[in-house]
Formats: structure tokens, C-alpha cells, sequence
């Protein structure tokens, strides 16, 4: 799952969100305490790879069985920078996670839709860092014209020791809804799990949409 096809988090909804997030041009970085978001470089590979290996590793909330390469994962981002945002929250030069968006369909009618993904470092939760991150992404995506999102995030039927429903809850709680469920369609951990789909509308999709632009950092 994950990178160009789903979303993934691991934060427990028993965190207090804040208030208020203070928002400005990515360009110009984001502040927000000792926290800083920007957007990532190629050559933050191996700390981001960090953070994701290890939900590779063990949980179910990746559907990959391998941790990707640093020279596969460096290309990923590459990828992704040609045309979406890669953004990265990090502290004192530590990067604490990482959010970014890809396309939701090859075709061209698609092109004002996008997939998202998000991933915290496991000993991060709790700070409000996914919500910021997704805030972030989220006001870039409308200035390039996205008008639809969408989130494809693995779902256990119950909650086991790789996986839990955090982040279908932690999406609801950002405004996506349920727009519906592949049942047990992911094998992992010599268990099969279901896969969700989730949908938020930020844009007002009017009969002559401007064509989608693609990304400047």
C-alpha cells in the first residue's frame, strides 16, 4: 500500500488537537514551536526512510514486505516533487514526519483528484504533528486546483498487534468520510485485512475548472 497507492498514520486520536495552526507560504516555512514544516529534498531520504521502514516492518498499516532501498526510495521522492508536494515537519534538523501526494488515476479526467499519504515517526505521536502536516499539504493542494482527495488506508476487521483503526479515525477527524471498503484484499502478517477508501471535497467544482498546475516548492 502506501507511496503512489494509500495513506497511512499511527497516531492515537486521544491527542488534543490544537486550536489553531498558523499558516504561510510553504516557501517561507511554516513555525509552529521548535517545529518547522517544509518541503522535502531528495536528500532527506534516509531519515524519512527511517521513519517508514519501520511501519514496514511491523505493522499491516504498509502493504509493502520489504523496506524499499535508499536509492528506490530517493527516486520516489523525485518522483513525486516533478508534480505534488512532499512536505516534512521537522525539530532541530530531525525529521518527525512526513506527508505527500500523488495521483489518484493515470487518466486525464482525474487530474483534479489526488491521493494522500502521511506517516509519523512511531516515537512522535501525540504532538498534533499529523494534523499539521495534513493542514499544510491540504492548503497547497487548493492552490494548485486539486479538488478532491482521497485516502487509501488498510482497515483490520479487529484490532490485532499490526494494526489498528487510528488512521481510518484519524482521517474523519480531519473531514474525510468513508467512500467504500475492499474487503480483505491485503495479506500480511499471515492475516488477511480489508482496505477503506476516504474522501474529502476541498474544492467547489465549478463547470469550467481551471486546469490543475503542477507544484512549486
Amino acid at each position: 500500500m502506501t507511496e503512489a497507492a494509500g495513506v497511512g498514520i499511527y497516531e492515537r486520536m486521544r491527542t488534543r488537537w490544537p486550536h489553531s495552526l498558523q499558516r504561510t507560504k510553504i516557501h517561507q516555512k511554516v513555525q509552529t514551536m521548535n517545529t518547522t514544516i517544509r518541503s522535502a529534498r531528495p536528500s532527506d531520504a534516509a531519515q524519512i526512510l527511517d521513519i517508514y521502514g519501520w511501519y514496514v516492518e511491523n505493522t499491516a498499516i504498509s502493504f509493502e514486505y520489504e523496506i524499499p532501498s535508499p536509492g528506490e526510495f530517493t527516486a520516489r521522492i523525485e518522483k513525486t516533487l516533478l508534480r505534488f508536494p512532499y512536505l516534512v515537519i521537522e525539530e532541530n534538523g530531525k525529521i518527525l514526519g512526513y506527508t505527500y501526494a500523488g495521483p489518484f488515476k493515470a487518466r486525464a479526467a482525474y487530474d483534479w483528484d489526488c491521493e494522500m499519504s502521511i506517516y509519523i515517526d512511531r516515537c512522535e505521536h501525540g504532538r498534533g504533528l499529523g494534523r499539521r502536516l495534513y493542514l499544510a499539504l491540504e492548503e497547497e493542494l487548493k492552490k494548485m486546483g486539486i479538488q478532491n482527495l482521497y485516502a487509501c488506508i488498510s482497515f483490520p476487521e479487529t484490532e490485532d498487534a499490526y494494526l489498528t483503526r487510528d488512521s481510518f479515525h484519524f482521517h474523519k477527524h480531519m473531514g474525510y468520510s468513508l467512500a467504500g471498503t475492499y474487503h480483505k484484499c491485503g495479506f500480511k502478517f499471515g492475516r488477511w485485512y480489508d482496505m477503506v477508501w476516504m474522501e474529502k471535497i476541498i474544492g467547489k467544482h465549478e463547470e469550467e475548472p481551471r486546469r490543475v498546475a503542477a507544484w512549486k516548492a
